[in-house]
């Protein structure tokens, strides 16, 4: 299914808004239609992951790449305006120690000063050793100290629930907690990452609590059905 066609069956499913990860092999006037005649938001998009035959997977944290870097978040931010995006999550990549950590934080700074002429809000995530071995964000207290050392109005944390239970649990906590950080939020069951209404995570109470702690932003399925996509979401109608 194309991007295009993916926006449109995300209407017909019964969702309210989308959000992808790298969109730029379409055309954003496309994308641009389909939102408008959906009535939809874009939610969001990530920079690119870099070499991905290499094994990359973002390279704002990656001492030696900050031209490519920047550029990744040139385009991100040239794409968002086109298509009226929300938010652009900056891929940190794989990456470890103080080098990395203060090239992530330039990069950053970069992208928030360009991002906020256009209100557009950067986003970093934190991912799992399991999905993502050796990635440089980790954990919710380390993305935490990243937004505080960097002090800027536009940078926020995506906090992915399947993510943050593989890694840290304590999800009610840590939403609690990290609420007034939180620029989107995503979910899926876990341990499998498929749909909400399954694994050892009470979605019914979590997205009660969610409301409770005044988050009024959509809140993201990013989940890999087991089989046919619109035959995974009967969750949503309940």
């Amino acid at each position: 299914m194309t991007l295009t066609g993916a926006i449109y069956a995300a209407k017909e499913a019964g969702f309210d808004a989308v959000e992808c990860h790298w969109p730029y092999e379409t055309d954003p006037k496309d994308i641009s239609k389909a939102l408008l005649e959906t009535d939809f938001i874009m939610i969001g998009i990530n920079t690119r992951r870099g070499d991905v035959d290499a094994g990359e997977n973002g390279l704002s944290a990656l001492p030696g790449r900050e031209k490519d870097a920047k550029k990744a978040i040139d385009e991100a931010i040239s794409y968002a305006r086109v298509i009226k995006a929300k938010n652009i999550h900056v891929m940190a990549g794989f990456s470890y120690g103080d080098k990395a950590r203060d090239v992530f934080i330039r990069n950053l700074k970069y992208a928030c000063d360009r991002a906020i002429d256009h209100d557009i809000t950067i986003l970093i995530e934190p991912l799992n050793e399991y999905d993502a071995p050796g990635y440089f964000l980790k954990t919710t207290s380390q993305a935490l100290n990243i937004i505080k050392d960097i002090n800027r109005a536009n940078l926020k944390l995506m906090f992915d629930c399947y993510h943050v239970q593989l890694t840290e649990g304590n999800i009610s906590l840590k939403l609690k907690n990290l609420m007034p950080y939180i620029g989107h939020i995503q979910f899926a069951s876990v341990p499998g990452r498929g749909e909400p209404n399954d694994g050892e995570l009470s979605y019914k109470f979590i997205f009660k609590l969610i409301k409770q702690l005044g988050y009024h932003g959509p809140i993201g399925a990013e989940y890999k059905p087991k089989g046919n996509t619109n035959l995974s979401l009967g969750w949503l109608k309940k």
